[in-house]
């Protein structure tokens, strides 16, 4: 489903300023290359840019993820990085929330959950029927964030086992 720019851009009143978050392109993908390189150090990743400039430009090329990044000004300040989820069973596309990360000194201004929500909308402006993550065990903050919006932490699956084997 194609959508406007506008629709996939939202402007969010935070505590000093707006702040305003849109969908990025491939030749918009350097907003969100230094904030990917810092959301992979979060997570024990050694920093390397041409790494996170690669791999952001692959998937923005080759339309396997979808971008949005929440600006102050000029700023990024943060970003969420979407990967589509098919279900053949099911016949329906849904998303999976796989990054989301906000520079340090802009956390608890709620760009986190603005990011989460613009993602939303476009989930289900695209006809998904859910949009799901991971995070790790002990990151408390992101498990407090996404509880409170709503997220319900999942069981095992009952009715069908994942397996998985390094290739």
């Amino acid at each position: 489903m194609l959508r406007s720019a506008q629709q996939d851009n939202a402007h969010i009143k935070n505590k000093q300023n707006t702040m305003t978050i849109k969908r990025i392109n491939l030749s918009e993908a350097h907003l969100v290359i230094n904030l990917f390189d810092k959301y992979r150090v979060f997570y024990k990743k050694d920093s390397d840019i041409n790494l996170a400039e690669r791999f952001i430009k692959t998937r923005l090329a080759n339309n396997e993820s979808v971008i949005f990044v929440a600006l102050d000004g000029e700023a990024s300040i943060g970003f969420t990085q979407l990967y589509p989820k098919y279900s053949s069973v099911s016949a329906v596309k849904n998303w999976i929330l796989n990054d989301l990360y906000v520079e340090q000194n802009y956390r608890k201004q709620g760009i986190g959950e603005a990011l989460i929500k613009t993602a939303m909308d476009f989930a289900k402006g695209d006809g998904a029927t859910y949009i799901q993550l991971e995070t790790a065990i002990d990151n408390y903050t992101a498990q407090s964030l996404y509880k409170a919006m709503g997220f319900q932490k999942q069981e095992p699956e009952t009715e069908y086992l994942l397996y998985r084997i390094p290739v």
